[in-house]
């Protein structure tokens, strides 16, 4: 895991930017916000520093090749990565054969919660929000949310895969997990779900398909 901060300075960004490749460019071009496409920029170059680092190879020359859900990824490699960044922080996990995911929330006020939970969340984990004392409710809200999003982004399928189809826990003080796929409590026991200790404010987990996996602590990005 790594973990860095987005928010780079000009000469840093211009740096990153002349790492990226053609579409890369044309992708941060489309964004509308002049944040966002830094956040992007800065994203994309510091995934491609961190994979030049584990393969020896220079940033710049790396070659992405993307699924049918536009997951990016390396042929023939072996190595399994995911970049998640919300609030100026990005995370960066990496994993060798294993597929992986990574998210980051950064905890804000969202007025249709309870809409948002009613459309994506399972009914066992709507039925847990709404028992939680009004102050826990949104902090439970991210809490899913962020694990979730982990899941499926090592399920690699987008949001094509139904939300609402596996249940993770939410609720503070309960071990945190996958509890059920499809109703399947053996197939949740092929996925590790592991929540990330982030700044005050941010939740996060990662989540990748194995029980045997070691979770090493977050380096930076500098």
């Amino acid at each position: 895991m790594w973990r860095a901060r987005q928010d780079v300075s000009p000469e840093r960004l211009a740096v990153y930017e002349g790492l990226l490749a053609e579409d890369e460019r044309e992708r941060a071009e489309r964004f509308h916000f002049e944040r966002d496409r830094h956040e992007y920029i800065a994203g994309r170059g510091m995934l491609r520093v961190l994979i030049g680092r584990y393969l020896a190879q220079p940033p710049e020359t790396l070659k992405f090749s993307y699924s049918k859900y536009d997951k990016p990824f390396l042929p023939d490699t072996g190595m399994e990565f995911n970049l998640a960044h919300s609030g100026g922080l990005a995370l960066f996990a990496f994993s060798l054969d294993d597929p992986v995911g990574v998210d980051v929330e950064m905890e804000r006020e969202v007025r249709d919660a309870w809409q948002i939970a009613a459309r994506f969340f399972s009914p066992a984990e709507r039925a847990i929000l709404s028992s939680l004392p009004e102050e826990e409710m949104m902090p439970a809200f991210f809490r899913c949310w962020s694990r979730k999003e982990a899941f499926i982004k090592a399920v690699g399928e987008g949001l094509s895969y139904p939300l609402d189809a596996f249940d993770v826990s939410l609720a503070p003080g309960d071990t945190p997990g996958l509890l059920r796929i499809h109703g399947s409590e053996e197939e949740a026991r092929a996925w590790m779900l592991t929540p990330l200790e982030l700044p005050p404010g941010y939740h996060g987990a990662l989540v990748v398909k194995s029980r045997n996996k070691t979770l090493q602590p977050f380096n930076y990005v500098d």
